[in-house]
């Protein structure tokens, strides 16, 4: 059985993924505005309203600002642990319809299973997914500071992986909006990948069976797609990794629909 995968959108004003199989369709964040969630589904012919949960990775408002409008008045459930949980009502004021999980388990939605699993970033209790499905294996790590073993051994049978890459260093470095206290939160390991940590992560995770490596939540001022493919693109040749195909996920426009 056949799954489909869509990024509706990611970078650092949002990031939101949907995820369709036979009997189930999810979104993996909604950092979106509710607004833009819809329209965005409407483009590949889907609506909000036929989802059957929306899962969290943390309370960052780039990975929650949509779930307002969607999950509480179309009664969506949320899939997120306990602090995430805490977390996001205390800062959205709103109860949630919250179905929590422990993070390190595993649970199930409709035909799909969810593995979970710790990841650095400075949030409550931050996650990252494996998500299986009859079709294959979807990773998700968009945001992290840096890959620890646990984060490499939990992603490394995925076909397909959506990664983080944030920022270029040079581009940061030369960034004059940004104070330093928040140049040395983005570079710490509880904050965001550079397109050369991406690239070492790829390198380590990196299989027979990936397929398709999506590169997500790049900055809007301190990177640029290209640079970020080129990085990745270039140490993943450089090991012979050619079968790998290499994407940058956009803020503006969904990606077209992967088929597994």
């Amino acid at each position: 059985m056949s799954a489909q995968l869509t990024l509706l959108g990611s970078g650092s004003s949002g990031n939101c993924a949907f995820l369709e199989t036979g009997g189930t369709r999810l979104l993996i964040d909604a950092g979106l505005s509710g607004r833009q969630i819809r329209q965005r589904l409407l483009t590949i012919g889907r609506a909000p309203e036929g989802l059957s949960g929306i899962l969290v990775t943390h309370e960052h408002s780039d990975h929650v600002q949509g779930l307002t409008v969607l999950a509480t008045r179309l009664n969506i459930p949320v899939y997120c642990n306990r602090l995430t949980q805490e977390a996001i009502e205390r800062q959205l004021a709103t109860k949630f319809d919250c179905r929590i999980f422990s993070t390190g388990a595993s649970f199930e939605v409709g035909d799909v299973s969810v593995d979970t699993f710790s990841v650095p970033h400075d949030a409550s209790d931050p996650v990252g997914f494996l998500i299986r499905t009859d079709a294959g294996r979807i990773g998700f790590l968009t945001d992290l500071g840096h890959a620890t073993k646990l984060v490499i051994e939990r992603v490394r049978c995925a076909n397909v992986l959506v990664l983080e890459a944030n920022h270029d260093l040079k581009l940061l470095q030369e960034d004059t909006r940004r104070p330093w206290s928040i140049k040395q939160r983005i570079l710490s390991r509880h904050g965001h990948l550079s397109n050369e940590a991406a690239a070492e992560v790829a390198l380590q995770i990196v299989t027979a069976d990936l397929r398709q490596l999506y590169l997500g939540h790049l900055s809007g001022d301190c990177n640029r797609p290209e640079l970020a493919h080129r990085v990745v693109s270039t140490s993943l040749h450089g090991v012979g990794a050619n079968h790998v195909h290499v994407e940058v996920a956009r803020q503006d426009v969904p990606c077209a629909t992967l088929s597994l």
